[in-house]
């Protein structure tokens, strides 16, 4: 295993990207979210590519337009399209034996990887905490508040938690607070156009998606509670699309139980492409 940096054309701008080489025929795209720089958040997504390339399978990443050190406007996840079809075309170059390219994208990115990955010739898809949130501007997005659903998502927890009813009883916890942002939680709201324009492209995917959700992450609580409504009925019965959740918080999943619960996922969909 090797790993390379290259500067690749992306229209009239260029991609910084990191590639770590291997002699599988199936390789992993990782796509980054947010505004994040391709090592990820902390370098993350570097120990996890390689990671990957250890067990013989080829990783890209890199970083969008206007992003780190690649070229160019910022055009946000909905303006990436000709990002991903760059690198995945570049990827098969790189890597001649490539006969199948599985993307890993997070947050946006995941959002992103379902409505562009299969114009880019993108054979697999593991899509984590899937962005659903309608925003005016995404760069504001850690600004933003949760859905009333997540919030919901969240007060049932505490509700759950016996712990909950010693610190009502014992007054740590405010009941009228309590009450007061159990009724803001119980509103109920529409899904987003973004999350139906999800929808929409999820269940054009004509092949095998898996989603991964940290249960405890806002977005991912969002995400959730979009999956369970009406509109997603028939797509949460298609056998084309599997969710699985893990217990955590993270939204990057950078603790260690995470890392190697997401590294496994990501290896077991390579290993069966």
């Amino acid at each position: 295993m090797t790993r390379s940096f290259h500067q690749i054309a992306c229209e009239s701008e260029t991609l910084a990207t990191s590639l770590d080489s291997g002699n599988e025929a199936t390789a992993l795209l990782i796509v980054s979210g947010g505004n994040e720089i391709r090592a990820g958040a902390h370098g993350g997504m570097a120990q996890l590519a390689r990671r990957i390339a250890e067990q013989g399978f080829p990783v890209l990443r890199y970083d969008r337009r206007g992003i780190g050190e690649s070229s160019g406007e910022n055009r946000e996840f909905p303006g990436s399209a000709d990002e991903i079809a760059a690198a995945a075309r570049f990827l098969r170059q790189q890597q001649p034996q490539v006969s199948k390219i599985i993307a890993f994208g997070n947050c946006d990115a995941a959002t992103a990887l379902a409505l562009f990955g299969p114009d880019a010739g993108i054979d697999g898809y593991v899509l984590a905490n899937p962005w659903v949130i309608e925003t005016s501007d995404k760069r504001d997005s850690e600004k933003s508040l949760p859905s009333s659903a997540a919030i919901r998502s969240r007060y049932w927890d505490r509700i759950k938690n016996p712990r909950t009813i010693i610190d009502l009883l014992s007054g740590k916890i405010d009941f009228r607070k309590l009450l007061k942002g159990l009724m803001q939680a119980s509103k109920v709201e529409e899904n987003s156009a973004l999350s139906i324009r999800l929808r929409n492209a999820l269940s054009r995917l004509d092949r095998d998606s898996q989603i991964l959700l940290a249960k405890r992450d806002t977005t991912a609580r969002a995400f959730l509670a979009t999956w369970n409504s009406p509109d997603f009925a028939t797509l949460r019965a298609s056998t084309g699309i599997t969710l699985e959740t893990l217990d955590s918080a993270s939204h990057s999943f950078a603790d260690q139980a995470a890392k190697d619960w997401l590294a496994g996922k990501l290896i077991e969909a390579l290993r069966q492409a």
